[in-house]
């Protein structure tokens, strides 16, 4: 008998991060003694396209928000930012210059590329899929949906709206980019309000676990840093390969629950995704340090959420 081909494995790091459970211990390491308690759903809701591709009016989501100089650092290397946080859905012209910034939620700041929108936005590669009849057009806006912790909220007052604006620009069809942890499972809750008024969805991004927690119709996963989840940077291929991916993803999949991940690696050293919320690699006095930011940072949103929509 000859030999049995040796077994192999894939090593640990080359699994996605588990966010929630780093977000999780994350937290009770800061001192905080209840665990968030993420949207779960064992059903999950299916709209098949209704009309190709090549005919739809394709609209874009982002969890990212226009520049704005007077709410402080958030470019390259800008610190967890919660002044430039935003707690409204909003639209802007899909035509007028948008400089999207994402230096207002968790981000993996170590590692992501806060300079090249396209990680974060696929405005460009969506612009291509137009110009090579892909998609019909893109609606004349993109829209801005909030991160927000409150499941409840983002259900029964952001979605909404965020539907009002789709319909009101004709959308057949959406493309949502999320950026945290929590924008990840409040862009899986409007995928999921959005299909069963009809929209079809897909989501890009790079919190596998949160995506597939919550339940949506399709997910275009990448293996990349918390708020690179369209793209890397200064890489047009990959941006023209993720939304391509994306794309297909609304075409083909005939049931919910589907996942295509995309075949873009981050790095060959997938030691980078050790870093983010990682306990085990900081100091006492570091932890110290970063319970007292989180404080201030809490305390500065619920101002800032009470001035923009009182709660």
């Amino acid at each position: 008998m000859g030999k049995s081909p040796a077994l192999t494995f894939s090593l640990e790091l080359e699994q996605p991060v588990p966010y929630m459970e780093r977000t999780r211990n994350y937290y009770l390491g800061l001192g905080y003694d209840t665990p968030y308690v993420w949207a779960h759903h064992s059903e999950v809701p299916f709209s098949p396209l209704l009309k190709p591709l090549s005919q739809s009016v394709v609209g874009l989501i982002t969890t990212a928000v226009p520049h704005d100089v007077t709410k402080g650092p958030q470019g390259k290397g800008a610190p967890y930012n919660t002044a430039a946080k935003f707690y409204q859905p909003y639209l802007h012209s899909i035509v007028d210059e948008a400089d999207l910034r994402i230096a207002h939620v968790g981000i993996d700041r170590r590692n992501a590329n806060m300079e090249d929108s396209a990680c974060w936005f696929p405005l460009d590669a969506a612009n291509n899929a137009v110009q090579a009849g892909r998609i019909q057009t893109l609606s004349p806006h993109f829209y801005g949906l909030p991160t927000n912790r409150s499941q409840r909220h983002t259900l029964e007052i952001d979605s909404p709206i965020v539907l009002e604006m789709l319909r009101a620009d004709k959308v057949n069809v959406a493309v949502l980019i999320p950026n945290c942890p929590i924008c990840h499972q409040s862009q899986s809750l409007l995928a999921r309000y959005l299909e069963v008024a009809g929209i079809p969805t897909v989501i890009m991004g790079a919190a596998k676990d949160i995506v597939e927690y919550c339940g949506v119709p399709r997910f275009l996963f990448s293996d990349f840093p918390l708020g690179n989840a369209a793209a890397k940077p200064h890489d047009p291929e990959s941006q023209a390969l993720n939304f391509e991916l994306a794309l297909c993803l609304l075409e083909d999949a005939s049931a919910p629950r589907t996942t295509v991940q995309s075949p873009l690696i981050w790095s060959k050293d997938h030691n980078w995704k050790l870093d983010y919320s990682n306990l085990e690699a900081l100091s006492a006095d570091e932890i110290v340090r970063l319970r007292d930011e989180a404080e201030r940072a809490r305390i500065t949103a619920r101002e800032l959420r009470m001035k923009s929509v009182g709660i």
